[in-house]
This record gives structure tokens, C-alpha cells and sequence, in this order.
């Protein structure tokens, strides 16, 4: 099953975070499916591409926690 989830990139103590679409078995930073848009967390800048989450939620894609916290907040789910 496909997932859309955070794959974590950055130096010790400076993380930032691309959103992928992954098989749910492959480990956190493994190869992705595709890369959908990213996320920091120091400076809460965030840039998704809408129209690829769009196209793969509504394909079957589930995201995880935190990602679907973050599509919240930025109005793409409701």
C-alpha cells in the first residue's frame, strides 16, 4: 500500500523534510515513488504541489498523521 509520508533530510539538529509517496514497508528514507513537496520545521516553511497530491490521494494514497496535520493547516484537506 502507498503512503504519503515525511522522508527526513538536513544535518544533526537541523531537520527538514521532503514529501514523498512510499510503499508503507520501505524504511523512512528509502527510494520514493515520488517527491511531492517539503517541509521545515525550524522556519515552518512548507511547499506542496498540489495538483501531484491531489492525483495521488485521490488514487488511494494514505497519508500519515503528521502529513494529513500538514495538508490541514494548509487547506488542501478539509
Amino acid at each position: 500500500m502507498l503512503k504519503l509520508r515525511l522522508k527526513r533530510n538536513g544535518r544533526k539538529r537541523q531537520p527538514s523534510y521532503r514529501l514523498v509517496i512510499m510503499e508503507n514497508t520501505t524504511r523512512r528514507d528509502g527510494r520514493p515513488v515520488d517527491e511531492v513537496g517539503y517541509y521545515n520545521p525550524l522556519t515552518k516553511e512548507a511547499c506542496f504541489n498540489e495538483e501531484k497530491i491531489i492525483k495521488w490521494l485521490s488514487h488511494g494514497v494514505q497519508p500519515t498523521e503528521t502529513v494529513f496535520q500538514l495538508l490541514k493547516k494548509s487547506n488542501l484537506i478539509k
